[in-house]
């Protein structure tokens, strides 16, 4: 739930100046809210790219003793990339998240964690972050169902139990500042 961090009122609460002991301003929050979502797009461009292409190598279509591991992720880039990657480019090659790292078709799930965390945080939001009893109330469901059953339901259960639908990207593309 880091999403909290980013809340005027959680923040006032915690971020002090270190010399003066004054609350943090709100101009301040509003700068770090702007930080956090500077090239929110093409990050979030990048991590599709990255997520996209990690499925696509793993795809069962592809064969590795006639296909190109480059060609592939050269083609999500065509959907994922502002500019083209150069002809040079072996980005693929340091990957290791999907090689070595634990996470063979399953970089996405990075993404997922960021949509399940924003979208969860939404239901905070949609009771009324200054509603101290709707909070807690939440805060006590969150922590029952999200929390408390952990990995004895399947995930997309666990989060329906909590939120009451299936996820959406929504919350995350508003935090994001990708929303008209």
């Amino acid at each position: 739930m880091e999403n909290w961090a980013y809340d005027l009122r959680t923040l006032r609460g915690m971020a002090k100046h270190w010399k003066t002991g004054d609350p943090i301003d709100e101009a301040m929050v509003h700068k770090l809210r702007a930080a956090k979502n500077y090239r929110a797009a093409s990050q979030m461009l990048r991590q599709l790219k990255f997520s996209m292409g990690d499925l696509a190598l793993h795809d069962a279509s592809f064969d590795p003793q006639t296909d190109s591991a480059f060609a592939r992720l050269e083609a999500v880039g065509e959907t994922t990339s502002i500019l083209p990657a150069l002809p040079e480019d072996r980005f693929l090659c340091s990957f290791s998240h999907i090689f070595a790292g634990g996470y063979a078709a399953g970089y996405f799930s990075y993404k997922w964690a960021e949509v399940l965390s924003a979208d969860g945080f939404a239901a905070f939001e949609e009771a009324g972050l200054e509603n101290d009893s709707r909070i807690a109330q939440l805060g006590r469901q969150y922590a029952e169902t999200v929390m408390g059953l952990g990995g004895s339901l399947p995930a997309a259960d666990v989060f329906k139990l909590f939120r009451g639908r299936a996820p959406t990207a929504d919350a995350l593309l508003r935090h994001s500042g990708l929303t008209a």
